[in-house]
């Protein structure tokens, strides 16, 4: 069945969709992101899921993903997986 993404605001409890494992990571990511004087709204997180991992991308490119064996990993967008 397909799993539909879900997002919410960086910064912001994960919804219950979230698996556990992803979210020390995502919180990580969240405290490393500067703060916006200028009130800039807060990026959002998306998750999804492939072939049944999770992944939560950020809005800024920034990617916690499980992967096939169980790790979990971040790393941005712009990086080719499979270098």
């Amino acid at each position: 069945d397909m799993q539909l993404g879900t997002r919410w605001t960086s910064g912001d409890e994960p919804p219950a969709a979230v698996p556990a494992s992803l979210r020390p990571q995502i919180a990580a990511v969240d405290r490393a992101l500067p703060d916006d004087d200028l009130g800039q709204p807060r990026p959002r997180w998306t998750l999804t899921f492939l072939e049944g991992r999770p992944i939560a991308e950020l809005d800024t490119g920034m990617i916690v993903e499980q992967t096939a064996t169980g790790e979990v990993v971040v790393r941005h967008d712009d990086e080719d997986e499979f270098g």
